[in-house]
């Protein structure tokens, strides 16, 4: 019998794009989780693949919309406060973008309105500001968890949902595979977290240090997550480079990341041969 699949993608902004060769690795070995995590980008790379989209449309959106300065300024427009008023909600916060507009603006179609219109079951991580916790959602309004997942401090505005302040699901949960590993028999989380890199930026900036502590925190997180269990495939694509608004980037960024497809396919295999099962037919 074949085992089941589990997946957690983690959080990183532009550095997530490397899910996509996660999400195609997957697709081409016929693999489909029976369960997804994701935090901040992760969540919306794994809303994608909960919705039933292949990685290569993924990757085919992601190329039409990123790879393009006018199509972003675009999108950007659209995402624009319609009245002075909606500007106004909640008084002037400059350098923080409303990202529930801005995902409005970029999302693919394919990503439906709620969670119960998946075709897997998805968990998003975000972070209870207040009451200083992980929040976990799984049901009901998607786009508003997919916005408060990726709601990075001093870039968008804070989420409001169910009387919460919800702010980066990678704040308090980077890499959320604890949440799924009771869920499949093979658990698979992809870090695309990154460190500060010293031969990129030698001489970082105010905005850099504030990022790259971030990134620190994080790790640790992680590193203190692993002590206590780990998932049994762990990947880590080679992202520390890339700034976590670096969407402009995607195909320096994924061509630097493919390596990774073949990385995974490996480790499934050896994961599915250590249980002495078989994964199934390749996709076609």
């Amino acid at each position: 019998m074949s085992p089941t699949f589990a997946v957690a993608f983690g959080g990183g902004g532009a550095r997530g794009l490397a899910h996509i060769h996660a999400i195609e690795a997957l697709d081409e070995l016929g693999i489909k989780p029976v369960s997804i995590a994701g935090s901040s980008i992760g969540a919306i790379m794994g809303a994608g693949m909960a919705a039933g989209m292949r990685g290569a449309e993924i990757h085919d959106y992601s190329r039409l919309v990123l790879g393009s300065r006018a199509e972003m300024a675009a999108r950007m427009w659209r995402s624009r406060p319609g009245t002075i008023a909606e500007a106004m909600q909640g008084g002037i916060r400059v350098g923080q973008f409303n990202v529930e507009r801005i995902l409005k603006a970029f999302l693919p179609d394919a990503i439906p309105a709620t969670f119960e219109e998946l075709k897997i079951p998805l968990k998003v991580t975000a972070t209870d500001y207040f009451g200083h916790k992980l929040a976990v959602f799984a049901e009901g309004d998607l786009q508003s968890a997919l916005a408060a997942s990726a709601a990075i401090p001093a870039v968008f505005r804070p989420v409001t949902r169910d009387g919460r302040l919800l702010i980066d699901g990678g704040i308090y949960n980077p890499v959320p595979f604890d949440l799924v590993e009771k869920d499949a028999d093979i658990i698979i989380a992809i870090d695309v977290v990154g460190a500060p890199s010293e031969a990129e930026r030698k001489h970082p900036t105010t905005v850099d240090l504030l990022y790259g502590a971030n990134q620190l925190m994080m790790q640790s997180i992680i590193a203190n997550k692993l002590k206590q269990h780990q998932p049994d495939i762990l990947i880590r694509p080679a992202v520390s480079k890339y700034r976590v608004l670096d969407f402009l980037k995607i195909e320096a960024l994924m061509a630097d990341t493919v390596e990774i497809k073949d990385e995974l396919k490996r480790a499934v295999d050896k994961a599915v041969a250590a249980r002495g099962g078989k994964r199934g037919k390749k996709a076609m």
